[in-house]
């Protein structure tokens, strides 16, 4: 049957302010990635940064916006408040700017400090949140409801929750992918963060092209994905930002996605890379998430057929992150390259032999947390759930800076002044890759991760907290190695082989 265009959105030699490009999105073949996995399909990348904030998200904040207007709900002059990862908040301020609106961005610590910077330009007010679950006080869509509460004519959009979300996508993303395919698409890949991208294009689809497969992607850690039984990772910390979430929310629709795939922050990352690198597409690392699945889902179309991609956003936004190699290679992502190694670079942080860590409950007062620090001799100290999975550190320093800027009291529970930006490295892991890390941390904690199994045979993975290892741990053993090989040559009258390949293994 023939397939006719029913989005066409206008396009003149002059625009009339930014706004008029939001969507009309590129749609580009992946090559050379593609073929070196052996692909017989064709694989297209929806460069979604190509949007005037540079995401994605700049499709729904306007939606959301212009929806709102007409329905009398908000007018310029009044107050926007958005708990975001970031791009929706980019989308929102650059609205907002542009219309006249005040703009309060709620963000989570973990994302990047280019995400803040542009929220800045943009004159947005930025108000910065602990990475805790969505229904903690101290969440950023907590604190965005009390924020609202506290300011007269303010409103929150809520990305979450309004249908305007997926209606953005199902108007415009959706029927640009069918018109740039002429209506032939076989495969449709992206990622769920709010779950609008995917419920927009789903629910169209089913319409307009009912063969189409929709394959979300969901990260490791995430519980967005079906069935539950995929969603085993407990615990995790999830680097790649804008997918993946502790609830479902509610603008996603997940009975329009054929098939659910988990992804990784490796495998994201490094996909992100070669997509720069091979394709010269400059986009972020969900991104990578998503052609990291599509390569893998996409395997039993054959020739003739298509398979779309959502890139959601570009690497503008992750400059000092997935694109820099000590970043990388300090999170574990990459394999440090260093020519010139001292003995104990490729030695295990098992070798270490750590002493028993000291763990805090989340209930532990301020004051208490003190004490024991004090008591033990410690500047810091993990704090876990009695799951034993962790929740993040508390450090000297920030229960005492919380509580002289009044953002806690000494009778608050741990909870609420932990540190949710830690690094965290594996007992398999290098001393080499742990000096990177320390070239910029105080600490690292180590951890390990158990398997649980139930009854059924199911299972789940944990992260738990096996020690933290500071400079000094790693000062001190090798010196005492040093010390230890020059009274071996001392004794031998000569020079003797190095132990590295004993320590090492």
């Amino acid at each position: 049957s023939l397939w006719f265009p029913f989005y066409v959105l206008e396009e003149t030699n002059i625009l009339p302010n930014i706004l008029k490009k939001v969507g009309r999105t590129p749609l580009v073949r992946i090559n050379k990635i593609g073929k070196a996995y052996g692909l017989k399909c064709e694989l297209l990348a929806k460069c979604e940064y190509f949007n005037a904030g540079g995401s994605v998200k700049d499709r729904i904040a306007l939606r959301m916006i212009e929806d709102a207007e007409r329905a009398g709900i908000i007018k310029p002059g009044e107050t926007l408040i958005e708990p975001t990862s970031g791009n929706t908040g980019i989308g929102l301020a650059l609205v907002a700017a542009v219309k006249g609106y005040r703009c309060i961005i709620v963000l989570p610590e973990k994302m990047s400090m280019e995400k803040v910077d542009i929220l800045r330009a943009l004159g947005a007010e930025i108000v910065r949140t602990p990475c805790t679950s969505f229904d903690s006080p101290e969440s950023n869509v907590s604190v965005a409801q009390r924020l609202r509460y506290e300011i007269p004519n303010s409103h929150i959009l809520d990305q979450y929750r309004n249908p305007s979300n997926p209606m953005a996508h199902y108007d415009t993303t959706a029927e640009e992918i069918l018109e740039q395919c002429e209506g032939k698409v076989h495969m449709v890949v992206a990622g769920a963060g709010t779950g609008g991208t995917v419920t927009g294009i789903g629910r169209k689809m089913k319409e307009k092209c009912p063969e189409c497969k929709i394959v979300g992607v969901d990260p490791e850690g995430s519980i967005v994905a079906l069935p539950c039984e995929l969603n085993t990772a407990e615990g995790v910390t999830m680097e790649v930002e804008g997918i993946g979430h502790d609830f479902i929310p509610t603008v996603l629709d997940r009975s329009v996605v054929d098939l659910w795939c988990k992804s990784n922050d490796t495998d994201s990352f490094l996909m992100a890379r070669r997509l720069i690198r091979e394709e010269g597409l400059l986009c972020g690392g969900s991104s990578g998430s998503a052609v990291s699945v599509a390569v893998k889902a996409a395997r039993n179309l054959t020739e003739g057929q298509r398979c779309v991609v959502i890139l959601p956003d570009s690497v503008r936004n992750y400059m000092s992150k997935f694109l820099n190699d000590k970043w990388m290679s300090k999170n574990g992502f990459l394999k440090h390259v260093q020519e010139h190694k001292p003995w104990w670079w490729n030695v295990k942080v098992q070798k270490l032999n750590l002493s028993a860590p000291l763990l805090l409950l989340p209930e532990v007062t301020c004051q208490k947390a003190i004490e024991i620090l004090k008591e033990k001799g410690y500047d810091q100290a993990p704090v876990t759930a009695e799951s034993g999975h962790i929740l993040g550190v508390v450090t000297l320093s920030n229960i005492l800076s919380s509580v002289l800027a009044g953002n806690a009291q000494f009778s608050d529970p741990v909870i609420t002044v932990i540190y949710d930006q830690f690094s965290k490295i594996s007992l398999d892991d290098s001393l080499g890759n742990l000096s990177q890390i320390l070239e910029h941390d105080h600490f690292a904690v180590v951890v390990h991760e158990q398997m649980q199994y139930i009854g059924d045979g199911t299972y789940s993975k944990k992260q738990m907290v096996f020690g933290v290892v500071t400079a000094m741990d790693l000062l001190n053993f090798v010196t005492r190695k040093d010390k230890n090989q020059r009274q071996k040559v001392a004794s031998s009258g000569g020079s003797v082989a190095s132990d590295e390949s004993e320590i090492s293994h």
